[in-house]
């Protein structure tokens, strides 16, 4: 992942995002640093779009695709519908948590506004194992 790094020795929860733009060149980036910053709202998620918006001078993220290598919690979910995103791509399902689909399906919602392409279980396994493994190894 472009300038960023998903450290197994780090406390946070190991998920990574991106923003591309419609031409595939990354715009954002960030991992989970809710528990290094002491901030709950730094998802990866937040983080890229909120780098992909100051690099482009705007929050309308219009022509762009989130991926991320879990599927987004509903806060991420909202930071996407809100950044008015076309595509969200992620890895591993979250049944538990999840907002594109799993426990919740924020993204394409017809009460709201804008409706978010949601493309699932990209590299589903390997994205898996990278969560199931920093929870094996905290227990």
């Amino acid at each position: 992942m472009v300038g960023a790094t998903l450290a197994s020795d780090s406390a946070d929860i190991p998920v990574g995002a991106l923003v591309l733009s419609g031409d595939g060149e990354v715009l954002g980036t960030g991992v989970n640093r809710r528990t290094a910053e002491a901030d709950p709202t730094a998802h990866a998620e937040v983080l890229a779009i909120r780098a992909a918006a100051r690099l482009l001078g705007t929050w309308r993220l219009t022509d762009c695709t989130l991926a991320v290598t879990l599927e987004p919690c509903p806060m991420c979910a909202g930071a996407a519908q809100a950044a008015r995103v076309r595509r969200v791509v992620f890895g591993a399902w979250n049944p538990d948590y999840g907002a594109a689909g799993s426990a919740f399906d924020l993204l394409r919602d017809p009460r709201l506004h804008h409706r978010v392409e949601v493309v699932g279980g990209v590299l589903e396994q390997e994205c898996a194992a990278i969560v199931k493994d920093f929870f094996q190894d905290r227990r």
